[in-house]
């Protein structure tokens, strides 16, 4: 019965209107509503910093730069101008910010003695910081070098340890306007002093972040001779963060395998891959850092998987490298010539051009080590053939080397003009399950130590750890102290003898 009655009242009820907004009532309430998100975290930062400063906790300085990829992409002059006239509470520190911006100063100054002391040059870095990030999205070059040079100079003259991922983030965008402008040689100075200040502060992150746009700058110019002798000459800082460290053994792999070492580099370059974050925000340092993975695989004599050219976010960028792998895994020396004078110019840009041309001589050897397993005796003519080689010198001279370097298991009959290969002999009774057991072996021991190194343990723990101790080694005292005095009581005195 009171069912039936409830439901006349439910229609009874006046329904709600939908109030239809055009699309550009719905923009501008949109554009209001991002505003104020932005500016709502761009205050919340402003008090992270403060606590970060009261706290001298580098853990909310690092929660601050982790949100500048989300403010970025919505971050504008208005929001940005906003921000700032109502920090600054100094007319000429307002202005100056606003004039990179295009904005007049519209805020009259007003008690600003009181409030002066209360601008922290953290927050005041971190609006340079978002003004010249602006900058460069923008493609302002000019006033954004003229900015960093500014801010740089202001930064230097301070020496605050809650200032130095700040300014890690201010040298890597300082770098990066001079780079777009293809000035980069002109800084390289300050950069070398500043590398030798942040060292002397023990300031880790600005001197890994140093050492990486260093390295950058002498690999731009082909510098790599001194990019040798600064990595032979300086410390990479243990603490420093994950994405730096994957870059400097980036640049570290690169320099040894210009250098022939092709192991070392193959380890530094499979270091980079592990320790670069894994999305697409990263996509271009991956798709570099692998072009040069995959061509020192192959000098090294490895054929890289096949599943590696098929990852969405390399595919595209990895077609030249595929050509030349699929070349030198079937030892044809005339698709590897094909391949190299097609992508000629994409190995230039990728600065892989002289690492592949070493590459002729794997081709080669891959051919003769197929050749051998395929044949038990051949003759040089055919083994000319099959290689597209000039001359049977040419091949008798190759094979031979071949044998030398353990390539092949064969003999080389110089009078009869044949090839002849000796039996297959079986991997278990050689050191290579050795080598791959020490390698993985190798492996986990590293991982287990970055593991620890990465572990964050809570402030002053050990503190509380050092009380709870000592009240044991009390309560042992005490309990030590009572078995003893128990045992003089049952002792009594007839067993003192004459003492």
């Amino acid at each position: 019965m009171s069912t039936k009655e409830t439901k006349p009242e439910k229609e009874t009820q006046p329904e709600e209107m939908e109030i239809e907004e055009d699309e550009e009532t719905k923009q501008l309430r949109l554009e209001k509503e991002t505003t104020a998100s932005v500016i709502a975290e761009l205050k919340r930062n402003f008090s992270l910093l403060e606590r970060a400063v009261d706290t001298i906790e580098s853990r909310f300085t690092t929660r601050v730069l982790r949100t500048l990829p989300s403010i970025r992409r919505r971050l504008t002059s208005s929001i940005l101008s906003q921000v700032i006239s109502e920090y600054y509470s100094s007319d000429e520190q307002r202005s100056f910010l606003l004039q990179y911006l295009g904005e007049e100063n519209t805020s009259m100054e007003v008690d600003s003695g009181k409030e002066k002391s209360n601008e922290l040059p953290e927050v005041d870095m971190y609006l340079h910081l978002l003004t010249l990030i602006y900058l460069l999205d923008q493609n302002q070059l000019e006033k954004g070098i003229t900015l960093a040079d500014k801010t740089l100079e202001k930064l230097l003259q301070l020496n605050r340890r809650t200032l130095d991922q700040l300014a890690a983030r201010v040298h890597f965008y300082h770098a990066r306007f001079y780079e777009l402008s293809d000035r980069l040689a002109e800084i390289r100075p300050l950069q070398l002093a500043s590398l030798r200040t942040a060292t002397l502060r023990r300031d880790d992150e600005t001197q890994a972040t140093l050492l990486n746009l260093l390295l950058r700058n002498y690999f731009v110019h082909n510098l790599y001779d001194q990019a040798d002798k600064l990595v032979s000459k300086s410390a990479f800082p243990e603490n420093a963060g994950n994405n730096q460290a994957a870059r400097y053994a980036y640049y570290l792999g690169r320099i040894k395998a210009l250098q022939l070492a092709y192991t070392s580099a193959h380890t530094y370059l499979t270091q980079a891959i592990r320790k670069a974050p894994q999305n697409t925000v990263t996509a271009g340092f991956q798709q570099t850092v692998h072009k040069f993975f995959i061509v020192v695989q192959l000098l090294l004599g490895e054929i890289p998987e096949r599943s590696l050219f098929r990852q969405p976010m390399l595919k595209k960028a990895l077609v030249p490298y595929l050509h030349i792998t699929q070349a030198v895994r079937i030892g044809d020396l005339n698709k590897f010539q094909e391949g190299l004078a097609k992508f000629e110019a994409v190995f230039k840009k990728d600065k892989t051009y002289t690492l592949i041309l070493r590459l002729r001589h794997n081709v080669i050897k891959t051919g003769i080590r197929m050749i051998s397993l395929s044949y038990s005796k051949i003759s040089l003519r055919d083994i000319c053939i099959k290689l597209h080689l000039d001359s049977e010198e040419d091949a008798e001279f190759i094979v031979s080397k071949a044998i030398r370097d353990g390539v092949i298991d064969a003999t080389l009959d110089h009078n009869g003009g044949f090839m002849k290969s000796k039996e297959i002999v079986d991997i278990y009774s050689t050191n290579e399950p050795q080598h791959a057991f020490n390698q993985r072996i190798t492996f986990c021991m590293n991982l287990h130590n970055d593991a620890i190194k990465a572990m964050r343990f809570p402030l002053d723990a050990h503190r509380k750890e050092l009380a709870n101790a000592e009240a044991a080694r009390e309560r042992e005292r005490e309990l030590a102290q009572e078995i003893a005095e128990g045992d003089l009581d049952d002792d009594g005195g007839d067993h003192l003898g004459d003492f």
